[in-house]
């Protein structure tokens, strides 16, 4: 308490250097939380994909002939064909679930007869998808893999489509017309976010009441892409899950490569956060080179600031030359006026800290279709933003580690030439100044 004290009173003492270190601390650390956040919505769970740490995607698929040359250098790379789905990943028996939908939603026709149509993003999935992607439901239930299986014409849609179709959300059981075909609504789900990638859409249909989906433009090359959801997150399920599949692709480019197909793994599947470091399909995305960069931004953004807020701290301790110097004749050590310093400054650090989170906070959710908005996206909506995406204790453990290190780089080196001033110069008032 008597720090904190002391510390607002030489705030007040010195009002405008106070004001300048406090602003510039806050930038500092409302730049590294946006770089921060721009990561973790991309990276951390939160719902509809709560099971992200758990999750390995096979989003696209590299192959090759042995016509084309050799499959390594000469290959195609995309989403999958449903018959390698089949055939590859629905035989799995290492993960709790596998399952397969359409790469991205598609836009299409909804409405209801005689009524005047609107567009809805729609994506393809099987049963299987609402197991790995936990869609808040406020009625009904997925469609069920009997309905699966059977090819049933049904769907589960978002509150926004069911109001505009039925001026409701009791629209379990009701059927509507999607692209022209019938479909029963069996659950009513909340919005989805696009920044859930892999979960977004407004309307999903069962996979296999489109009578074209096994129609595809390769033998392996589709528009599916399989997401897999391992027991756990441990490293030793995480990696039995891997291996098999490595093992049921090599199986598997045993049977196909009688006709000159070879599957190109590349190290598949990814996890999610090896996933979003990936640029393109035909390169293995490198997950530490992605990670150094990260580094490197934090660097310049705490350094470069830690300089200038260096300055500010040295000059409002010349200020206060004397007062270290009492303090120092009344029997204070070095060590406890450079750790006291330090104390001062890590409280400074702090109130700009929470400030620079709070307007990372409002900037990314106000902003966030400016900041989230994804290259190769074809959505309707805006990228939109809650707390439970933004907020996590980790984000608030980052925003406490850079402002300690902001802390240690802008105040150390000024506090140990404070310690070390003369002490006859620093009670005259002298020091550095005379």
């Amino acid at each position: 308490m008597k720090l904190l004290q002391q510390t607002f009173y030489n705030l007040k003492r010195q009002p405008v250097i106070a004001g300048v270190t406090i602003i510039g601390t806050a930038l500092s650390i409302f730049l590294i939380m946006v770089v921060v956040m721009l990561h973790q919505v991309r990276v951390l769970p939160f719902s509809p994909e709560s099971n992200r740490d758990r999750m390995q995607h096979y989003h696209y698929i590299s192959f090759g002939n042995t016509n084309w040359g050799d499959p390594l250098e000469n290959n195609s790379n995309g989403p999958m064909s449903y018959k390698v789905v089949r055939e590859l990943f629905y035989q799995l028996e290492e993960p709790e679930v596998v399952t397969a939908y359409l790469c991205q939603p598609v836009v299409k026709s909804v409405c209801l007869p005689k009524q005047k149509p609107f567009s809805a993003d729609v994506r393809e999935v099987d049963d299987a998808y609402f197991k790995v992607f936990d869609l808040d439901f406020v009625s009904g239930s997925p469609y069920t893999k009997a309905d699966f299986d059977a090819g049933l014409p049904k769907a589960v849609i978002d509150e926004n489509v069911a109001t505009r179709l039925y001026g409701t959300t009791d629209a379990v059981g009701k059927e509507f017309l999607l692209n022209g075909a019938s479909y029963k609504v069996t659950g009513v789900v909340k919005p989805v976010s696009t920044i859930a990638t892999n979960a977004y859409s407004h309307i999903w249909m069962n996979t296999t009441s489109n009578c074209n989906y096994d129609n595809n433009w390769s033998t392996l090359g589709g528009w599916y892409s399989v997401t897999i959801l391992a027991k756990d997150n441990s490293k030793e399920s995480m990696d039995a899950v891997h291996s098999e599949v490595e093992r049921r692709v090599t199986e598997y480019n045993k049977q196909i490569g009688v006709e000159g197909w070879q599957i190109v793994n590349r190290n598949r599947p990814y996890t999610q956060e090896k996933d979003v470091a990936g640029g393109s399909a035909n390169i293995e995305p490198d997950e530490k080179a992605a990670r150094k960069s990260r580094w490197i931004i934090f660097g310049i953004l705490l350094i470069v600031p830690a300089i200038n807020l260096s300055s500010m701290t040295h000059s409002r301790l010349r200020r206060r030359v004397s007062e270290i110097a009492v303090r120092r004749a009344f029997g204070q050590t070095k060590v406890s006026t450079v750790i006291s310093v330090i104390n001062e400054n890590l409280i400074i650090t702090l109130i700009a800290g929470v400030l620079g989170l709070v307007l990372s906070v409002v900037m990314a959710y106000f902003f966030g279709n400016m900041l989230f908005s994804q290259g190769y996206n074809f959505s309707l909506s805006q990228p939109e933003t809650d707390m439970s995406m933004l907020m996590s204790w980790s984000t608030f453990g980052w925003a406490l580690l850079f402002c300690f290190v902001l802390n240690i780089l802008s105040s150390g080196i000024p506090a140990i030439q404070a310690s070390r001033q003369p002490l006859v110069d620093s009670l005259r008032g002298g020091g550095n100044n005379h």
